[in-house]
């Protein structure tokens, strides 16, 4: 959905409430159009070299993920318009993105390259200066708060197919035990048996 953008929001910009330092978490690029002549139709966001990146389906544009091709981690998403489809000016648009783990780190920058319709391409990557000073076209960066210590839902999820395997290798070892002990007791009981028969026969 396209909504207004405000002055006070014409920067590309990332949000994720919560989000934690090695954990997964849901990115929210926020992308408003600053030219007041042509539509936002493309944005390429660099990744830090994330293990997981899965795009949020957004009627009118395609998003395809880069990954390395020897680490086959991800290095960035793009988005791209459908013909007749843009972020006309004075609107902006949300693009979302689950990810992770994410950096062991206080912060991490998402450098953003946001192309109009016109064929301009402006790209959001500075760094704050020295002082802290916002610069003219910052990277869109998130703050990431320290490592609760509890297992997120992408976890919980690994752990709980890990015991599932681990229980299921448990059950199978116990069935071969019990098989095993099963052909030994038939094999004795059969011999028990042999050994009945004769001594009737011979008395």
């Amino acid at each position: 959905m396209l909504l207004t953008a405000g002055v006070a929001v014409a920067h590309v910009t990332v949000a994720a409430p919560g989000a934690e330092q090695g954990g997964y978490s849901v990115l929210t690029f926020r992308v408003p159009t600053e030219s007041e002549t042509a539509s936002t139709t493309a944005l390429t966001v660099t990744l830090p070299g994330l293990k997981s990146a899965r795009t949020e389906p957004l009627p009118g544009w395609t998003a395809v993920v880069a990954k390395d091709p020897g680490s086959k981690l991800a290095t960035s998403v793009t988005w791209t318009a459908d013909p007749g489809v843009g972020v006309a000016p004075g609107q902006f648009q949300q693009f979302v993105l689950s990810a992770g783990p994410l950096p062991e780190q206080d912060e991490v920058s998402f450098p953003a390259a946001q192309t109009y319709s016109d064929g301009n391409v402006v790209n959001w990557d500075q760094p704050a200066g020295p002082d802290g000073a916002e610069p003219d076209k910052p990277a869109p960066t998130l703050t990431l708060a320290a490592s609760s210590g509890e297992d997120g839902s992408h976890d919980a999820v690994s752990s709980s197919a890990d015991d599932h395997e681990v229980a299921a290798a448990g059950t199978d070892d116990t069935a071969r035990w019990l098989g095993g002990v099963g052909l030994v007791l038939g094999a004795l009981g059969a011999a028990l048996g042999l050994g009945a028969l004769v001594r009737s026969r011979r008395s």
